[in-house]
C-alpha cells in the first residue's frame, strides 16, 4: 500500500428537519453571533432559505444574507459577498444552496479575515491564514462541495480558476433531506449522476487513490445509483433523497482525497463556452470518457459493475451508466444543446488546458482524444 494523506470536514448531521434547528446548532456547537447566510435568489423566492434565517431569528443571532450567487459564480460575486460580510461583522459563514453557494462560502470565509486577497489564493494550497468558522448546508444531491477543499470560480467569459486548500474544508456539514424534496426531476438526475461522476472518477484515480477514497466512492455510487431513479420519479420520497444526499457527500469525500479526471476536464468548457449546469455538463461526456479509459481500467469499471447487480465487466459498467441516463431521462447529446459540431475543436483545445484535472486519469488524454470524445458525445 503506497502511503496517503486523506482529510475531511470535522462533523457531519445527518438529520431530516436540521435546518429548523440551525441556529441553536451553530450557537451550540461554534458561540457564533453575528452568522453570514450565502445562497442564491432562486431559493429565497422558493421559501427553503426563509427556513435558515427563521431558524436564526428564532435562536436571537443577528444574522445578514448574502443572495446574489449565479450559476458559475464569478470574482465580482464573491468579492461582493465578502465586503458585506466584513460590513455584518460576520463570526461565522453559512453556505446554503447547490454547489455555487458552498463555493463562495468557503472563499468568503477566507477573505473576510482580509489577510490575502483573492488573487493570492488561486491554485493549490495557497491559503496562508485562516478563516472564519464555515458550515455548509447543500440543497442538492450533487456537487459534495460541503465537504471538499475546492472551490471554482469564473474568472473571465470562458474561462475558470480553482482554489484547491485544506483551509477550505469546512468545520460542519448539515444534510436535510426537507430542503431536497422540491428539486424537479431533471435537476435530480444532472447532480445525482454528477455525484456518481465524483464517485466514479475517484475510483479510477491515478495518483491519489487510496483505500479510504476507494471505500467512500463504492458506498456512494451504490446509494447513489440505487435511488436516484426513485428521486427522480418521486421527489417527495425522503428515504431516497436521503441516501441521494449522504451519496453525494460520500463522493465528495472521496473525491476530495482521489481527484477527479477527464470527465470533468471536459466538462468544464462545456459550461464555460455554453453556460451549461456542471452536473449535466459531467452527464453529457461521462459515457464517452468511460469507454476510452477502458484499455487502463477495465478491471475498475468491472468491479463497479458487479457492485450495481451487473456482470462483472467493463462493458456491462457502460450498459448500466447508460440506463441509468435512460431512465432519468438526462439530455445524451451535445447536439441537443445547441452546440455547433464546428465547436469540437475549441471545446477539445480548452479541455487540454485542464492539466490539474487530466493528470489523474487513468489514460493519458491527448488533443486528438479530446477531440475524439466529443464527437462521440456530439
Amino acid at each position: 500500500m503506497i502511503a496517503f494523506n486523506f482529510n475531511s470536514v470535522a462533523s457531519v448531521l445527518v438529520e431530516d428537519g436540521a435546518t429548523e434547528n440551525l441556529g441553536s446548532t451553530l450557537r451550540a456547537r461554534f458561540g457564533c453571533e453575528r452568522p453570514f447566510v450565502i445562497s442564491d435568489a432562486g431559493l429565497v423566492t422558493l421559501g427553503i432559505v426563509g427556513k435558515a434565517t427563521k431558524a436564526l431569528d428564532d435562536a436571537e443571532l443577528s444574522h445578514a444574507l448574502f443572495d446574489g450567487v449565479e450559476a458559475d459564480p464569478s470574482e465580482a460575486v464573491v468579492l461582493t459577498a465578502t465586503e458585506a460580510a466584513i460590513a455584518h461583522q460576520a463570526d461565522l459563514v453559512v453556505g446554503f444552496g447547490g454547489g455555487s453557494s458552498m463555493d463562495v462560502a468557503k472563499l468568503v470565509a477566507v477573505l473576510a479575515r482580509g489577510e490575502q486577497g483573492l488573487a493570492d489564493i488561486y491554485g493549490v494550497d495557497q491559503i496562508r491564514g485562516g478563516r472564519l468558522p464555515l458550515v455548509q448546508v447543500p440543497t442538492t444531491a450533487g456537487t459534495g462541495s460541503e465537504v471538499t477543499p475546492i472551490s471554482i470560480i469564473t474568472t473571465g467569459e470562458t474561462t475558470k480558476m480553482g482554489v484547491v486548500d485544506p483551509t477550505l474544508l469546512a468545520d460542519m456539514a448539515i444534510l436535510d433531506a426537507t430542503l431536497t424534496t422540491g428539486l424537479p426531476a431533471h435537476i435530480t438526475a444532472a447532480t445525482g449522476i454528477d455525484a456518481m461522476v465524483h464517485a466514479i472518477e475517484a475510483y479510477t484515480s491515478k495518483i491519489k487513490k487510496n483505500p479510504i477514497s476507494d471505500g467512500l466512492a463504492k458506498q456512494a455510487l451504490l446509494m447513489l445509483g440505487s435511488n436516484i431513479v426513485l428521486a427522480c420519479n418521486d421527489g417527495k420520497n425522503l428515504d431516497a433523497r436521503r441516501a441521494m444526499l449522504v451519496g453525494a457527500m460520500l463522493a465528495g469525500q472521496a473525491f476530495a482525497n482521489a481527484p477527479v479526471a477527464a470527465v470533468h476536464a471536459l466538462a468544464y468548457p462545456l459550461g464555460g463556452h455554453f453556460h451549461i449546469p456542471h452536473g449535466l455538463s459531467n452527464s453529457l461526456v461521462l459515457p464517452h470518457v468511460l469507454k476510452f479509459n477502458e484499455p487502463a481500467a477495465a478491471h475498475e469499471y468491472a468491479e463497479l459493475a458487479a457492485l450495481m447487480g451487473q456482470e462483472r465487466s467493463a462493458p456491462a459498467f457502460f450498459r448500466w451508466v447508460d440506463q441509468v441516463a435512460e431512465e432519468t431521462g438526462v439530455v445524451r447529446r451535445l447536439r441537443d444543446m445547441d452546440i455547433s459540431h464546428n465547436d469540437l475543436p475549441m471545446l477539445a483545445e480548452d479541455a487540454m488546458k485542464q492539466t490539474r484535472l487530466l493528470v489523474n486519469n487513468p489514460r493519458e488524454v491527448t488533443l486528438d482524444d479530446a477531440r475524439a470524445i466529443y464527437e462521440a458525445a456530439w
